[in-house]
């Protein structure tokens, strides 16, 4: 008992440490969200993330002598709610910035009226969404897809998680509802294509994964443009935030256009499926909820026939 109430002290203090030094680095956090789950303290969102790497590098080891699992009718349940989901965001998204009459060139965190509470609560979701999400690699481990647990896979998922946490407390509406709102509208197409896909009989009729890539890079490109007039005509928005989007866009840019690179372009293809003679990984990936394009972290394991659906 006392081993867990030492444990549990000396996380508060790492935790009053970190806020501390949040505090320093980019001022008070914004108190509308104050009490909101997840939200008051850093480090549940941090020690979700460092178990979903533990996870992404122990997983793949455990399964290795066991079958895959075929999870055909829970895949299918799952991208369904995380496409209904990613639909709601987008609609209240789209209904509170209208409500709010944002600006897109810059709009402020405190400048919506009534408007910001109803982007604030959708975003809080957005964010949720991100832990949710670590499922799609979970089911890669389960299903024994190692190939498709890459570096961008892996880099992109980690990353939001985190990266939202901070928004939420300090920049939870204004300028920040952009990029949300487009990524939900991309994984309203993506989720519902991968759970169509869960189902065998479907596959023939599902033609738009290469139209999914291309509004993924219309995204990024759309959000940069975005953010980019928030720094040409500044308002109440913190400048640090936007020139920090910039950035984590264009290199969600260079990862996205090497995978579409890679895999539409013939000598692309050829060389997939040269790979997949000499069985070997691809490096090529298209995964659930995001498409990869990096050799896969687990490349000492051999590709194996799946058990079918």
């Amino acid at each position: 008992m006392s081993s867990w109430l030492w444990a549990g002290f000396k996380m508060e203090h790492f935790d009053a440490s970190l806020s501390t030094y949040f505090r320093a680095w980019l001022g008070p956090r914004d108190t509308r969200v104050e009490g909101w789950f997840l939200l008051d303290n850093y480090v549940p969102t941090l020690v979700c993330s460092i178990l979903y790497l533990l996870i992404v590098w122990l997983g793949p080891k455990y399964m290795k002598t066991r079958q895959p699992f075929s999870c055909r009718g829970i895949l299918v349940v799952y991208n369904l709610g995380l496409t209904l989901l990613s639909l709601y965001m987008f609609c209240e998204l789209v209904t509170g910035v209208w409500e709010g009459q944002y600006n897109f060139f810059c709009q402020g965190t405190r400048s919506g009226g009534e408007a910001d509470m109803k982007i604030i609560r959708v975003l809080w979701w957005y964010y949720f969404s991100k832990l949710i999400e670590f499922m799609d690699t979970f089911f890669f481990i389960l299903r024994k897809n190692n190939h498709q647990i890459t570096v961008l896979h892996v880099y992109h998922h980690a990353s939001m998680l985190n990266i939202w946490w901070f928004v939420m407390n300090w920049v939870p509406c204004g300028h920040s509802y952009f990029g949300a709102t487009l990524n939900s509208f991309i994984h309203v197409l993506m989720y519902s294509y991968y759970g169509l896909s869960s189902i065998p009989s479907m596959r023939p009729y599902l033609w738009w994964k290469k139209y999914i890539t291309q509004g993924q890079l219309l995204q990024f490109v759309l959000t940069i443009i975005q953010t980019s007039c928030g720094v040409i005509w500044p308002c109440t928005f913190p400048l640090g935030w936007l020139y920090f989007q910039i950035g984590y866009m264009i290199s969600l840019i260079t990862l996205f256009t090497n995978f579409y690179i890679q895999t539409y372009n013939k000598k692309g293809v050829s060389r997939r499926r040269e790979h997949q003679k000499d069985h070997q990984n691809g490096s090529v990936a298209a995964v659930n909820g995001h498409i990869s394009s990096f050799s896969s972290l687990e490349n000492n394991v051999k590709p194996r026939k799946q058990r079918k659906d």
